[in-house]
């Protein structure tokens, strides 16, 4: 009874999920340098890399298991973020280090869950008395902040907020050693955007219902990390911003925060069922794993939102019964849907 019980929760877990139409997750065999395969004459998925300093990737951007929200078990590792005195871009006088979503995929019609996890660290604390721009667009009509806003009296403020048009919507005090789960509930289609949230563990709620907002990308302009404004002021010290389960989906909303892929990647684990990133090893891989619509070959079937095909990939290439091989992002990325 227990066994149906679980399994009967688990097919209406994946009943409410959406579609997950890109996602950004790291497996085991994801390091800092995996970044710097991306080129503009190799633009490989999942991420985009030139926002940043002149120092070496690594200083920037870290990858490992421990950076990740132990809840999110659809990917093996997180992301670190690094932002300090060298985090200088094009001439710029903020700083500045963030990854952009690299897919074919269409980021920006329908109704789309924009999903991540965020936590900072006694150590490398962020300093309140800069403004933080995190997880934002270019037009920013919508995105969080941290620390005291350009033009605003005093010396600090650890008030973390979400926005809407530059106009606060939610505020939190920012606690280190906390994550904090977000997901951007933008309708394209309405021009409205909402948000939801919850801390640790915990089940994502709505705590803002849709709103009117300038809906806006190009499907390339996501900033998943971190731009400080100076205020004034300069500070070399380094702050660290950690990332977990960063994902795209059309609605419904996957609320958990083991993410679409729940159990592929267990709790502090660094081996996934099933890779999420294919990165070739060279702009002239030419290999594409042709689209697989049965389990019917010997060997495994992939799961639900496993990765079925794409340059590099050597995994499961069938899906389970029920499911097909979908173009991601072809040719880097193929998904059982």
């Amino acid at each position: 009874m227990k066994s149906a019980l679980s399994l009967l929760a688990l097919y209406v877990a994946q009943a409410s999920a959406g579609t997950v139409i890109w996602n950004g997750f790291f497996n085991s065999s994801f390091t800092s340098s995996t970044f710097d395969q991306w080129s503009w004459s190799n633009q490989i998925a999942p991420w985009q890399w030139y926002i940043h300093g002149s120092a070496a990737t690594s200083q920037y951007l870290g990858v490992s298991p421990n950076f990740k929200n132990p809840a999110d078990t659809s990917e093996a590792q997180g992301l670190r973020t690094t932002i300090d005195g060298t985090a200088f871009w094009n001439g710029q006088t903020m700083e500045r280090t963030e990854v952009i979503p690299q897919t074919s995929a269409n980021l920006g019609t329908g109704h789309l869950y924009y999903h991540f996890s965020l936590k900072t660290s006694s150590t490398n604390a962020p300093n309140p008395g800069f403004e933080h721009q995190i997880a934002f667009f270019e037009s920013h009509f919508t995105e969080l902040k941290f620390g005291l806003i350009s033009g605003a009296s005093g010396t600090s403020d650890s008030t973390l907020r979400w926005d809407i048009g530059g106009v606060s919507q939610w505020t939190t005090t920012l606690q280190p050693n906390t994550w904090y789960n977000f997901a951007y509930d933008i309708d394209f289609s309405a021009s409205t955007v909402g948000l939801w949230t919850s801390t640790g563990s915990d089940d994502l709620k709505q705590v803002i219902p849709n709103k009117s907002a300038s809906t806006s990308t190009n499907s390339a302009d996501w900033h998943i990390g971190v731009l400080r404004l100076p205020n004034g002021g300069t500070n070399a010290a380094a702050e660290d911003w950690f990332w977990s389960g960063i994902f795209i989906e059309q609605a419904p909303i996957t609320t958990s925060i083991a993410g679409p892929k729940a159990g592929s990647a267990a709790p502090g684990s660094s081996t996934p069922v099933g890779s999420t990133t294919a990165v070739p090893t060279s702009s002239h891989s030419s290999t594409v794993v042709p689209v697989t619509t049965t389990s019917t070959a010997s060997g495994p079937a992939q799961t639900q939102w496993g990765q079925c095909g794409g340059n590099g990939y050597t995994g499961p290439t069938t899906c389970a019964s029920g499911f097909k091989c979908v173009a991601v992002s072809p040719p880097y990325y193929y998904q059982c849907q």
